[in-house]
């Protein structure tokens, strides 16, 4: 691996990986498109189909999912900048017009997650749809959508971690780095004649995660036991997942006044909920007073 990258290069050194010339956006006549928002649209996009083969698959009507969608892709993005601008005030206080440059990045998933949830109690009781079994069949598809959408880092250069040589370590150029995301620990392991981090890839890591819980995801179908329970499921495996990620990660957004992560906070709050609800109702299901899901059952 050379001592010195090219501006647009990004490196996997131990996985013998030299990406030259990354670009951030491609160029369509005279128009520029982010890739970040590619990646986002490509997410999004994914999502909902798979969430709609998972309806139609579980005996429900896809329709449904085609017609909370546009709403959940608005109230996502306006929940995920929300929550993000919110938590970095000190970044856009001085500058309102900035928090309208969706382009640079800054949307918090926790955010687009807690205004979707909100989104579909609300369609639900206006068109009587069981709002848990629509939570179930959308998590799939959210996750999906987090998988992909987590390369729109990638190709910002940002969501990394501390210094680290392990085998994923991936090396940017600092030119090409927030400045606010490069932490003194990081910028103490820049050698001298060289222009790079080395850092955790967290955006890869959390990719793999959610990964392997859509994996989870998908052989517990075929044991579901009550609606909500995917959803139960999403909520913990992720919970745990985005904790430790958070953890390390350089961009961390804090409680106010504070310098608590708080996507740890509502990390835990989620594993401590699911795990409560989960056997809250599995006991409700053993005394007979709630009734067992029937996933392919058609009805709402």
């Amino acid at each position: 691996m050379p001592d010195m990258m090219g501006k647009m290069d990004i490196a996997f050194p131990h996985l013998g990986i030299y990406l030259k010339d990354v670009p951030q956006s491609i160029t369509i006549g005279s128009f520029s498109i982010a890739l970040y928002g590619i990646c986002i649209a490509a997410a999004m996009l994914a999502g909902i189909l798979l969430a709609a083969h998972i309806a139609k698959k579980t005996g429900w009507d896809p329709n449904i999912i085609w017609d909370i969608s546009i709403w959940l892709i608005i109230f996502a993005i306006i929940g995920a900048r929300l929550y993000y601008v919110i938590f970095f005030w000190d970044a856009y206080k001085d500058n309102l017009l900035q928090i309208f440059n969706l382009r640079a990045g800054g949307l918090a998933i926790y955010g687009g997650i807690i205004a979707c949830v909100i989104v579909v109690f609300v369609y639900c009781k206006v068109r009587r749809v069981n709002p848990f079994r629509l939570l179930d069949t959308a998590a799939y598809g959210l996750v999906l959508g987090q998988i992909i959408g987590r390369w729109g880092n990638f190709f910002n250069r940002e969501v990394f971690g501390g210094y680290t040589d392990s085998l994923l370590a991936m090396r940017l150029p600092v030119a090409m780095v927030r400045s606010r995301d490069i932490t003194e620990a990081v910028a103490s392991h820049i050698a001298q004649g060289t222009n790079y981090i080395q850092v955790h890839p967290t955006f890869l890591y959390e990719g793999l995660w959610n990964l392997g819980l859509l994996i989870l995801m998908l052989l517990w179908t075929g044991h579901k036991k009550f609606e909500g329970e995917i959803t139960l499921l999403y909520f913990f495996g992720y919970g745990i997942g985005r904790a430790w990620i958070e953890y390390i990660r350089t961009d961390q957004l804090y409680i106010t006044g504070t310098k608590i992560p708080v996507s740890i906070v509502v990390s835990v709050i989620m594993i401590v909920f699911s795990v409560l609800m989960d056997i809250y109702t599995r006991k409700r299901l053993a005394d007979g007073t709630a009734s067992h899901s029937n996933p392919k059952s058609p009805e709402a």
